[in-house]
């Protein structure tokens, strides 16, 4: 009778059964930082950033060194994280739409399932529809962040903030939620920070890094203003780096380092003009670190190509839960065991309305990246944060006086390529586009044809109406398509905003 019963029901029920009735699920601890560079940790090459935690983090576990985003934009990022889905595919693939309540994530899984305690603190990002697939939310006010709303031409350059201090961070209530779990229960835990996003203060470490220091690329200006303003993003990285090891020695007084993966990524590239909401690595490539004693070897470095959208996938597995079909990503386990096998040939990225409108794709392998500027028309303008940071006005006055070499002047181009491959290998900044190149003929084609298969694999199509911008390209000043809390695409739908 149990013979036939157990072939009654469906694989997934069955590990699920032996799940529960396991003792040894491994508690998984996710911190995500909001706007880190994959290159700003000194585990990954700037020593000039102060990362002690996160560097004994990387010294205690994996560091994935060819890890990437399917976007460079917060919250459709953290959407495509949770659901295990390219941002397209959730219905909440511009910045700010919350996610629907038909999307699944994997906590609720994690909860249901598996029985485990799911908690979430920090930046929420998510939509009011999420709040149940989690145990227990201790959300950061964020609201300080944002410019007024519905302000049109009128509307003055200031934040109203509403936090002070460690509060910005987003990372205050960690350790607090971590001490009030339930303790007869296994838990994940989605620790969200707000650093460093921008805006950015002055002293917030009593020693503040040096803008002599800092580490800049070829596409910004080596000047005052912007090697200050770095400095400003160096010193939320190393307060974002103190609540990491707050975290580490709470699991550690717990006594449960041993069964426990943490696991470290950002959800885009640096706020700066060229980087965040880019499909260039700067913006899509994220320091990825894993730490699991029990079975990841410490030390590592996996050189295997990577997707976030590969985590919730990867998640369910180590706890024993099986992904269902609307779950888009790889089983990454064999890389945390050590397994020197190729998990996927290519990784795919989309760029998608944020603060301004834009639609692109990339598709990248090991060595060279394919971009499809859909909106060509369209110049490269950064986000708004970015756009009213020190650096972009650099580029702006130095632009202004016929200063700007031509390689810093690309977020200004209009019309820009439409098609762009770069040789990663040779050109890590991706500054020399080979679409053009005869040599690279063959590998344009390659990768055209991975990214129309793609397309057809996530049922993917554009848009057939653009959503309009929030700020002016030129001003940067709010404009009257500005509405906080900003609509859900299926409201936006509605209104006659976007087309069905």
């Amino acid at each position: 009778m149990i013979r036939t019963l157990h072939h009654a029901l469906p694989l997934f029920l069955l590990s699920s059964l032996a799940l529960l009735q396991a003792q040894d699920r491994p508690n998984i601890v996710l911190i995500l930082a909001d706007d880190l560079a994959w290159d700003d940790l000194g585990a990954f090459g700037n020593k000039k950033v102060g990362t002690p935690n996160l560097d004994r983090l990387a010294v205690e576990g994996m560091c994935f060194d060819q890890a990437f985003l399917t976007i460079s934009s917060c919250s459709p990022s953290r959407a495509s994280i949770l659901t295990g889905r390219y941002p397209h595919q959730t219905n909440a693939e511009e910045l700010h739409w919350p996610i629907p309540k038909s999307q699944i994530l994997f906590p609720q899984r994690l909860k249901g399932i598996g029985g485990y305690w799911v908690g979430a603190a920090g930046k929420w990002h998510l939509g009011d529809e999420m709040r149940d697939r989690f145990s227990e939310i201790r959300e950061v006010d964020t609201s300080g962040f944002q410019l007024p709303a519905n302000a049109g031409a009128n509307a003055g350059d200031q934040f109203v903030e509403t936090t002070s201090g460690d509060t910005k961070s987003g990372c205050t209530e960690w350790v607090p939620l971590l001490r009030n779990r339930e303790r007869d229960k296994p838990f994940f835990l989605w620790l969200a920070a707000v650093d460093p996003h921008r805006p950015y203060d002055d002293n917030i470490l009593a020693t503040p890094h040096s803008p002599e220091e800092v580490v800049l690329p070829p596409y910004h200006p080596d000047t005052p203003l912007v090697r200050q303003d770095y400095a400003r993003y160096y010193d939320e990285i190393t307060r974002l780096d103190r609540f990491v090891g707050e975290v580490l020695a709470e699991l550690t007084a717990q006594e449960v380092v041993e069964n426990t993966a943490v696991i470290f990524l950002s959800d885009n590239g640096r706020p700066f003009p060229r980087d965040k909401t880019t499909l260039y690595d700067s913006g899509i490539r994220t320091p990825l670190i894993v730490r699991w004693p029990a079975v990841v070897k410490a030390g590592t470095r996996c050189k295997q190509l990577v997707s976030s959208v590969d985590l919730a996938t990867t998640i369910l597995s180590v706890a024993g839960i099986r992904a269902d079909k609307s779950f888009m990503g790889r089983d990454l386990t064999p890389l945390l065991k050590g397994e020197e096998i190729e998990i996927r040939d290519a990784i795919f990225a989309e760029k998608n309305w944020h603060d301004y409108e834009d639609r692109s794709r990339a598709v990248r392998d090991i060595r060279y990246k394919y971009i499809i500027n859909h909106y060509s028309d369209l110049p490269g303008t950064p986000p708004a944060d970015a756009a009213r940071s020190d650096t972009f006005k650099e580029m702006q006055r130095l632009r202004a006086e016929n200063q700007l070499p031509e390689i810093q002047a690309t977020c200004f181009l209009a019309p820009r390529p439409g098609e762009e491959l770069y040789d990663l290998n040779l050109d890590p900044f991706e500054l020399k586009n080979l679409v053009h190149d005869p040599a690279h003929k063959d590998t344009l084609e390659r990768l055209r044809i991975e990214y129309r298969e793609w397309q057809r694999r996530t049922k993917h199509k554009l848009p057939s109406r653009r959503t309009p911008d929030e700020f002016d390209r030129v001003t940067g000043r709010p404009t009257p398509a500005r509405i906080r809390p900003r609509w859900s695409k299926e409201k936006m739908i509605k209104e006659g905003v976007l087309a069905p």
